[in-house]
């Protein structure tokens, strides 16, 4: 009888015990922690799997901490079994062996069920490797105050068809600035219509569209593709306008000046849609409530729409097989469509799968959306669905080329416009104070400095 006890013990699956690292947030975080929840109370109890989660604040805290871990650094926490990750963070710990393929533990029948330029983000070699699972996903759109854009609107004819492309919405921007100018006794006084969140997304994504790529990679090794024109171009819808104040970027994010009333528009993720503020608070004591509209991210005129393909993957750390198996296990479960979609609508986040991005299959999973999250989701999905998708693949050095492409742009504007601003309140004209930024000779210098820094993580 012993024997036979001890052999049914020896049968018995041993619990396992897997850690995930995220860098949610606020409702993400509340949205994630639920369906972490909901597996332990059902799959995960009826196979002996218990996840832990634990939000390491921001992305920049996240990576600092993952790399902190496999490097065994004093003070760091053991490395979690999964992380949120992105490319460049996945790639550098995957030079250290320190990554699971998981090519193997998913069937041909299954990989097919996720969108393809997912799965193939987390192929470093080309080799069909799959080293970063993807959860969930997020592109760009247009958020817009729709309560103070309707008196602007109403008062110079411009419509929502006009915010459809870059140059549509520069000049928009013109007119917002000039409108906003004219209903001040004081001169050269607009505001700015529009902010962008992600830099890097628009000089990347736009040159794509402009028909340059941009940076290739190949075996690890990026090559650069910085072709004037297309520059230029950029230049043109961002620095320029700029300049001219029609655009704008202080603080952390640009829905904190939608808060501030001090923009109407800016482009960010759809993942950013529950810190859109619900009211304007003025430095002049003004406070009112406001409606938020969503639009199709715009791009540049007579070119097909590029979208950006963002969002942190998981990425499955060295491990027992218990555990490895475990963590797998949970990734197949979150995103089962029901599971995602259920996800995808707390969060703003998208699904992974063919058969989950869709709104019909969002509305026909039962979940009550807000009107808002419905149009979010509906201009993403149709962004993923209809769009070429966009992203930086990894190579040695990619956080701190992307960091590169982010600033090199932004930070001269940002410099530049306060410069225009200080001569602006010393007396000078707008057109005087602006006139040396506006220059060929000045865009010709800083695309010669940016080309020679950007070239320095050529492989």
């Amino acid at each position: 009888m012993l024997a036979l006890t001890c052999g049914g013990c020896g049968a018995e699956k041993e619990p396992v015990t897997i850690t995930i690292w995220n860098y949610y947030n606020g409702e993400q975080l509340e949205a994630f922690n639920r369906m972490v929840q909901n597996f332990n109370d059902t799959v995960g109890k009826e196979q002996g799997i218990t996840v832990e989660s634990a939000s390491q604040g921001s992305v920049n805290d996240l990576e600092t901490n993952v790399l902190n871990a496999a490097e065994g650094k004093v003070g760091a926490e053991e490395l979690p079994n999964i992380f949120s990750g992105y490319a460049d963070t996945a790639y550098a710990l995957d030079q250290q062996g320190m990554v699971v393929d998981l090519n193997d533990y998913l069937t041909e029948s299954e990989k097919s069920e996720y969108i393809e330029g997912y799965l193939t983000e987390g192929d470093f070699d080309g080799d069909g490797s799959i080293k970063i699972f993807p959860t969930a996903k997020a592109t760009e759109v247009l958020y817009l105050n729709d309560t103070d854009w309707q008196a602007f609107s109403q008062a110079t004819g411009t419509t929502y068809d006009d915010l459809a492309t870059v140059e549509g919405l520069t000049a928009a921007a013109e007119k917002y600035y000039n409108w906003t100018d004219a209903q001040t006794a004081a001169p050269d006084d607009g505001k700015a219509l529009l902010g962008r969140d992600v830099m890097a997304n628009y000089i990347l994504a736009g040159a794509k569209e402009l028909g340059a790529t941009g940076c290739d990679v190949e075996n690890g090794k990026m090559t650069l593709h910085f072709d004037k024109d297309v520059v230029r171009k950029l230049w043109d819808n961002y620095y320029v306008p700029f300049i001219k104040g029609y655009l704008s970027a202080s603080g952390r994010f640009r829905s904190d000046e939608i808060k501030t009333g001090d923009l109407l528009a800016y482009v960010g993720s759809c993942s950013s849609a529950s810190f859109f503020p619900k009211q304007v608070q003025t430095d002049s004591g003004d406070s009112h409530d406001i409606m938020m509209r969503v639009l199709p991210c715009p791009y540049f005129e007579g070119t097909k729409p590029v979208s950006v393909q963002q969002g942190a993957g998981m990425v499955v750390t060295q491990g027992t097989d218990e555990q490895i198996k475990a963590s797998v296990e949970f990734l197949k479960w979150f995103t089962q469509p029901e599971n995602n979609i259920s996800f995808a609508v707390g969060s703003g986040y998208l699904p992974v799968t063919r058969a989950a991005n869709s709104m019909d299959a969002m509305e026909e999973s039962g979940l009550t959306m807000t009107d808002d999250m419905k149009s979010i989701l509906s201009n993403a999905i149709d962004a993923v669905n209809n769009n070429e998708l966009y992203t930086m693949r990894a190579f040695a050095g990619a956080k701190d080329a992307r960091h590169a492409l982010e600033y090199c742009m932004s930070d001269r504007a940002a410099a530049d416009r306060r410069t225009v601003e200080e001569r602006i309140a010393a007396g000078q004209s707008a057109a005087d104070a602006e006139a040396e930024f506006l220059t060929d000779e000045n865009f010709e210098k800083w695309y010669d400095e940016t080309l020679a820094s950007l070239k320095t993580f050529e492989g």
